[in-house]
């Protein structure tokens, strides 16, 4: 895929963050779980329950310590229907590893509000970054994966995958029109985004798809 067309495409991508985690993300970056694990010197004994296994629910890394950052829970995606959807030899413990390794943004606002919405998060409240495709994707364009589903989830159905499903850039299959051969669901960066801040647009504290204020 052409990457001035992705920009038409996808002006503004948006990430959900836990609420309150904008003022470690501006100062420290966005993280994906394995860099806030480096970040934060956690050993190998320690690192599995975070890495490697379903988060069930959201963890603390370092619970009570100042430094301490908050992992999402993964409970859209049990192992047992991992299991199910893995396609290509991949185990759910190499997908939870692979999924851990990144920092996903949505490609379109209207994905965003049908995660806010879901059961288990419409009556959190969470930090949602908005940033500027113009400035960012041709910035980390080397480390950007494109995927036209929603990697992390297997409900209602656990629809096929595999790590196929990731493309760079350029290997986005696109039509004749230059257009994405399937849309673009998810955009997504390898391991850190360390300088985030540069790059965002606006932060909005949110309820479902209430806006309690402007943040950022």
């Amino acid at each position: 895929m052409d990457l001035d067309r992705l920009i038409e495409l996808y002006p503004r991508i948006y990430h959900m963050a836990e609420c309150g985690a904008w003022d470690s993300i501006r100062t420290r970056g966005l993280m994906s779980a394995t860099a806030v694990l480096d970040h934060l010197v956690v050993g190998d004994g320690e690192r599995a329950r975070f890495e490697s296994e379903h988060r069930s629910e959201k963890m603390d890394v370092r619970a009570g310590h100042p430094s301490n950052i908050v992992l999402r829970d993964q409970k859209p995606m049990p192992e047992g229907r991992l299991m199910q959807a893995l396609t290509d030899g991949t185990t759910p413990r190499e997908w939870y590893e692979l999924i851990n390794h990144k920092v996903f943004f949505w490609a379109e606002e209207a994905r965003l509000h049908r995660l806010l919405g879901a059961r288990d998060y419409r009556r959190l409240e969470h930090d949602v970054l908005t940033l500027d495709s113009s400035a960012f994707i041709p910035a980390y364009a080397d480390a950007i994966w494109l995927c036209h589903m929603n990697s992390g989830n297997t409900w209602p159905m656990p629809h096929r995958r595999g790590t196929e499903i990731f493309r760079r850039i350029p290997d986005y299959p696109v039509k004749r029109s230059g257009n994405p051969d399937k849309n673009v669901v998810e955009l997504v960066v390898d391991y850190a985004v360390p300088d985030i801040a540069n790059f965002v647009l606006e932060v909005r504290r949110m309820r479902g798809s209430e806006v309690l204020g402007v943040i950022a």
